[in-house]
């Protein structure tokens, strides 16, 4: 037999050898997936009531990542645990998390990313619905955008946060990468496009240059322009790859969006926040009493406690009792509100605003 031969029985045999261990490890991950589901129901039935708790499995997809020794990415590792989790918990407690539909939107993948594929999600017309299905317990949970990095906040979901009884328990950062797509005629045959509001302007520049005669005609979600452009000739739709395959299209442009570093930040709203994971984030919103220095009189008290803010938001005050030309401030800042500086900063900030509503405190996003 030829040198050539000889390596490739010998190649043969290794593979034979690596499936036999790959199929050993299988029955192991297989067997310890099951004796976790085991003990995670143990734990449901010690602890009855409300078993998912967002600062815990915030803890435990940190720890895949700092413990993580490759070759898998950190993000891929947990990615899979976080399905094993979302898995062992809907064996307890299946939840129902609302999400900004219809099917296809960018809402219902932040819906996934956070809380796997185990959940029953229920896709709501309006961001309104997604607060009255939760609040009326029709949801356990509720997703809903509250700012994209390119367009700013969604005015509407901070207007709810003020509004609501319900608190913020978790955050979802999900990165936005745009596709053109259509029914397969090419770009160049492309007379109209459907897209989100935000969308269309998210990727402005780039049809700018790309499809300047095309006619842009907002809509209700990118999930609807998807639906429209299958039904029309001449037609594309700006949205997600779910958004294409639930409705059969081709992507004509890929990461189509102007900033790459396109990203919509989510929130999760429940009856009640997290406890502290110990990387968390807490959200408020206030008024200025109406003397001069009075934003100032707001910021003071983080500066002088040491909390660092993250976000400083201003809108208008309706719908909360303020006049015309009064404004309330969206404010976010780093811990959790039960840790010792953010407890000062906010009992001094409630002495000095005309109004002080804690939106939640929350596990920052993990991945």
């Amino acid at each position: 037999m030829t040198a050539d031969g000889d390596r490739k029985t010998d190649e043969v045999a290794e593979l034979g050898l690596l499936r036999d261990q790959i199929d050993a490890i299988d029955g192991d991950l297989l067997r310890l997936i099951n004796e976790r589901a085991k003990l995670a129901r143990r734990i449901g039935e010690i602890k009855q009531g409300n078993i998912y708790r967002p600062e815990r499995e915030a803890q435990v997809l940190r720890r895949v990542a700092e413990r993580n020794p490759g070759p898998l990415p950190a993000v891929a590792a947990q990615r899979i645990v976080r399905e094993v989790m979302s898995a062992c918990l809907a064996l307890e407690q299946p939840l129902n998390i609302a999400y900004l539909g219809p099917a296809g939107t960018y809402s219902e993948s932040a819906a996934r990313k956070h809380f796997g594929a185990a959940p029953t999600l229920l896709a709501c017309p309006g961001i309104d619905d997604v607060f009255r299905a939760v609040e009326a317990g029709n949801a356990d949970y509720g997703v809903v955008p509250i700012e994209n990095s390119t367009e700013g906040a969604i005015g509407r979901s901070l207007d709810l946060l003020l509004s609501s009884p319900l608190q913020i328990c978790g955050e979802i950062n999900l990165p936005i990468h745009h596709k053109l797509m259509g029914r397969g005629d090419g770009p160049a045959a492309v007379t109209r496009i459907y897209s989100h509001a935000q969308s269309l302007a998210q990727c402005h520049e780039w049809l700018n240059r790309n499809l300047p005669q095309a006619q842009r005609v907002p809509v209700a979600s990118n999930a609807e322009a998807a639906r429209l452009a299958a039904a029309e000739t001449g037609t594309a739709a700006i949205a997600g790859d779910a958004a294409a395959e639930l409705y059969g299209l081709a992507i004509l442009a890929d990461n189509i969006e102007d900033d790459p570093n396109n990203t919509t930040r989510f929130a999760v709203v429940a009856g009640h926040d997290a406890g502290p994971s110990g990387s968390d984030r807490t959200s408020l919103v206030c008024s200025a009493q109406n003397r001069p220095g009075g934003l100032y009189q707001l910021l003071a008290p983080f500066a002088d406690n040491g909390v660092s803010m993250s976000r400083l938001e201003s809108r208008p005050a309706r719908g909360f009792g303020g006049s015309r030309w009064e404004y309330v401030f969206y404010i976010d800042i780093e811990g959790h509100r039960s840790e010792p500086a953010a407890t000062r900063a906010l009992d001094e900030l409630r002495g000095r605003a005309g109004f002080v509503k804690i939106l939640g405190s929350y596990p920052r996003a993990v991945f």
